[in-house]
């Protein structure tokens, strides 16, 4: 049975030109650039540098509308593929804007970095190789054993595995002793010290080997062979009793351990992975103890749409005779022209979005930029700031996402400055920030031969004023990538 009735609903939807804000907002400096450069070479009629005169208005394009809306009916059909584009683009055959890298302001640095042509880290083990006499197995088994290491320095395989690889994929059939040798006598010699071992017992026992032998290094290695376990637990009692050595002795040798490389593969000068420079998208000044917001001038690009576009647009205008082909063309015309012009205002509010968030931001922490110090950071969240510009939470979020400020005392990241908030004992309101940097503080003056542990440290900051629990100090010990008391233990 079919029943007919009214249905009343609201309902919230973004606008194209909505969707493309909240898309350039939550960009980087570096990301927005090339964003800039993507939409100009899609849309032609969006062009960079200094406009002469304000063309395309809002009056002439009122007017366009009402001349374009009367030619044609509802019920005409526009064919797009009978478009022929390149009769409204420049005559040139590579158009200004593809010329152009004035894409951010004149007093800004148009700086290229150089990147070294370097050879690989691989490569490098591999070219070594050419310096050993090898048979055919050997060389073989040798540069498999290559390829088999990680970027850390490492083969993280068994033998067996290595074996059965070389026989199911090489064609090659060895045997457990010749990959050892192998691994032995020629893996193990190259550069850098301690390449090609299974574990980190055996990475340090490669370096410790290839330096020149005295008291000390001799001390390490048998450390490293025979107490590796109780070296790695810090049980310095153990050690000494066990190796019959005095506690500078055995202070000498642990010093030369922890000079060794854990990592040989990390440390290779060649490495080609691509070095990420920061581009600070704000930066902070301070001006006669008051403090001063700049945006990235790379963020406030001069774009323009294009003179010649709106010139076509005319010229369709003040002819007698329009023809299909011609109204098409407008159409197009008139599409590039208007997307154009939602993306410079886009880019506008985005300009303004950000500068309005980073103020706020600024302003709130205050205290923290005029000293550094970074226990007067207060208790922030993306709601205080949203609340504060008249935004909503995920406006903030997006502008406070992987973007840099450079302040007086280094370039942080933004979303740094938030954190929630503790009370003291005074019933006060403080950031998390601030009490794990008296943690910090508290470590890194404590007495490294009798570190102190969680409890005592929860006793110590209730002292100051903070009483939290334990557990929670081992939380926030473990945010600051700092090992338990025993592990901290010094000679």
């Amino acid at each position: 049975m079919l029943k007919q009735h009214l249905q009343f609903k609201l309902s919230q939807k973004l606008s194209p030109q909505q969707i493309q804000l909240m898309k350039l907002i939550q960009l980087p400096t570096q990301a927005f650039e090339q964003r800039i450069k993507q939409e100009m070479e899609e849309n032609p009629a969006l062009e960079s540098g200094k406009e002469e005169s304000n063309d395309y208005d809002d009056d002439y394009r009122d007017e366009f509308d009402n001349s374009y809306e009367d030619d044609f009916d509802g019920n005409d059909s526009i064919d797009m593929d009978n478009i022929n584009v390149d009769e409204y683009l420049s005559d040139d055959e590579i158009p200004d804007y593809r010329l152009q890298a004035n894409n951010y302001s004149s007093d800004d640095d148009d700086k290229v970095v150089p990147y070294e042509a370097t050879v690989s880290f691989h490569q490098s083990l591999i070219n070594q190789l050419n310096t050993f006499r090898l048979s055919d197995e050997e060389r073989e088994v040798a540069e498999f054993l290559v390829g088999s290491i990680d970027e850390s320095g490492y083969i993280r395989r068994s033998v067996l595995d290595i074996m059965d690889d070389l026989a199911f994929t090489q064609n090659v059939f060895t045997t457990e002793e010749t990959i050892k040798l192998v691994l032995k006598t020629v893996i193990h010699e190259l550069d850098p010290a301690g390449v090609g071992a299974f574990d980190l017992r055996e990475c340090l026992l490669i370096q410790l080997k290839r330096k020149d032998k005295n008291e000390r290094t001799s001390l390490a290695i048998n450390i490293i062979e025979h107490s590796f376990e109780q070296f790695t637990k810090k049980h310095y009692d153990k050690l000494m009793q066990r190796h019959g050595v005095t506690e500078d002795t055995l202070k000498e040798a642990i010093h030369e351990i922890e000079r060794l490389n854990p990592k040989p593969g990390g440390s290779y000068s060649g490495n080609t992975k691509t070095i990420e420079h920061v581009v600070p998208d704000f930066t902070i000044r301070i001006n006669d103890g008051e403090l001063e917001l700049f945006l990235n001038g790379r963020n406030a690009p001069q774009l323009h749409v294009s003179r010649e576009y709106t010139q076509m647009l005319e010229g369709y205008k003040n002819a007698k005779e329009k023809s299909n082909s011609q109204k098409d063309a407008v159409f197009f015309i008139k599409q590039k022209l208007d997307a154009a012009k939602w993306f410079i205002d886009a880019i506008k509010q985005r300009q303004e979005t950000l500068y309005v968030t980073m103020s706020a931001i600024m302003h709130h922490q205050e205290e923290y930029f005029l000293t550094g110090d970074e226990r007067k950071l207060k208790p922030l969240i993306l709601k205080d700031i949203a609340d504060r510009i008249g935004m909503d939470i995920s406006t903030v979020s997006r502008v406070a996402n992987s973007k840099y400020v450079d302040t007086p005392y280094g370039t942080k990241l933004i979303k740094d400055f938030f954190s929630e908030a503790m009370k003291n004992d005074q019933g006060e309101d403080v950031s998390t920030r601030e009490i794990k940097k008296i943690l910090e503080t508290v470590i890194q003056e404590e007495d490294k031969r009798k570190p102190l542990p969680d409890d005592k440290l929860a006793d110590i900051l209730k002292d100051k004023g903070y009483p939290i629990a334990r557990r929670t100090v081992a939380k926030y010990r473990e945010q600051l990538d700092i090992p338990v008391a025993r592990l901290r233990k010094q000679l």
